[in-house]
């Protein structure tokens, strides 16, 4: 939606945004924490996007499947591949893979209402869940976890989520992380957001790892998380309400359990030593890896699309891709945040307006009616942006006023809602295919 933005400043640009999901928007939508509605927020200047001349919405379209890689270039001077790094790193031990394992990003999609994901087996049954890996997406989990479910009810949480959190018998979530305090991969702003809404502690040999990393550490922002840590409180003290627990310098060995997770154990990094917790979910958050995309190159390393300001390259020429570019985590791996791809984004739309200035990109060989016709011929529940705004409006009124919304988290509800939105009229249909 940002590089959408970008090309739509470009006098004359029109913009197709091709999705899988009938609802746009992405992580915005379905991986940002519920509880962090500020952040979701960015969604009003997507739908001010949307609403501009030039921009179309094919929704419910894969590409790859309903349409391809060189059917999209000859509708189009560029395509632009925005996908993000969808693939989690996986943890590699023994006992991965029994029922009640998975990642913290699955947890986040179940969370938010991922249609892919409702019916994901989450057990809060155990007093406790082990998180393997301290970054963001782990302590918007443990927060989750940890948080009164009034509170949540007050957020566009799933229904389902919600209802298993009332019901959770969970009192403490263990964040647990390979190296020390000073290598922790959360940020400041998510640490100090964390212990002002939740209670955070240390146990002994943890609040020592601190003290040791504080008295050496010389970077300020390094300096700045420690302190934090540093005024956290004492696991041993007895807990009136669920609590987080950050536990570091534990490498995971293996996951305990036959028929369901019964907990897990780690060797304390650097040593022989096991420490052993019981725990009835244990979810890993190391990581996330791009995926391979038909017809354009891919670096397994990297786990990225090889490009240069945004223009893909072929490793085996070193020349760009004619037409073919990419913004966001696909192009530059996964780091930064929400506001990192508008930058981002900007970098690589500069590179598709020089090629164009420069005459290198191939002007389509149709008019924008005949894409519409060949999508609707693959994909006839394709839905428009009438139908994301039915499916958007349907949601807000679910919510009743008493929270953002109430989403649908079935595809199928979803392609119902839309499809019975206005159609709008044939002249202005016609206008829209012949007249750009």
């Amino acid at each position: 939606m940002y590089a959408a933005d970008e090309l739509l400043t470009q006098s004359g640009v029109r913009v197709n945004v091709f999705e899988r999901l009938p609802t746009p928007y992405g992580l915005v939508r379905a991986g940002v924490a519920p509880d962090h509605q500020n952040t979701k927020r960015v969604t009003r200047l997507f739908d001010e996007v949307s609403r501009s001349p030039g921009f179309t919405f094919y929704l419910n379209v894969e590409v790859g499947s309903d349409v391809s890689h060189s059917e999209l270039l000859a509708h189009h001077h560029a395509v632009v591949y925005a996908v993000g790094a969808p693939n989690d790193r996986r943890l590699d031990v023994d006992g991965m893979g029994l029922p009640g394992t998975g990642t913290a990003t699955e947890m986040v999609a179940w969370i938010n209402g991922h249609p892919e994901y409702t019916d994901l087996p989450v057990t809060l049954e155990h007093e406790r869940v082990v998180l393997v890996g301290n970054g963001n997406v782990a302590l918007d989990v443990a927060r989750i976890l940890t948080t009164d479910p009034d509170a949540l009810a007050r957020t566009d949480i799933a229904d389902h989520a919600l209802a298993a959190l009332r019901q959770s018998k969970v009192n403490e979530v263990v964040i647990a992380a390979r190296r020390g305090p000073a290598q922790s991969a959360f940020t400041l702003p998510e640490l100090i957001g964390l212990t002002s809404t939740c209670d955070v502690v240390l146990d002994a040999t943890d609040q020592a790892l601190v003290q040791a990393d504080l008295a050496t550490a010389e970077d300020p922002l390094i300096r700045n998380k420690l302190e934090v840590l540093s005024k956290l409180g004492d696991a041993s003290v007895p807990a009136t309400r669920p609590q987080i627990r950050l536990a570091y310098r534990l490498t995971p060995a293996r996951i305990l359990g036959t028929a369901l997770v019964s907990g897990i154990d780690f060797t304390v990094t650097g040593s022989d030593r096991i420490c052993h917790l019981d725990a009835g979910l244990v979810l890993t958050s190391i990581g996330y890896r791009g995926k391979a995309i038909r017809d354009l190159p891919f670096d397994d390393v990297a786990a990225v699309i090889p490009n240069d300001g945004g223009r893909v390259i072929d490793p085996q020429t070193a020349q760009p891709v004619p037409g073919s570019y990419v913004a966001g985590w696909i192009k530059r791996g996964p780091n930064g945040f929400i506001g990192t791809n508008k930058s981002c984004a900007a970098e690589t739309v500069q590179s598709v307006v020089d090629d164009y200035n420069a005459g290198l990109l191939t002007a389509p060989r149709t008019r924008p009616h005949a894409l519409a016709k060949l999508v609707r011929s693959r994909r006839p529940d394709v839905v428009n942006a009438a139908g994301w705004r039915a499916i958007d409006e349907a949601e807000i009124k679910r919510g009743g006023g008493r929270r953002p919304r109430d989403k649908f988290t079935s595809v199928a509800d979803m392609l119902a809602v839309a499809a019975a939105a206005p159609t709008p009229p044939f002249t202005q249909r016609m206008l829209a295919g012949f007249c750009h």
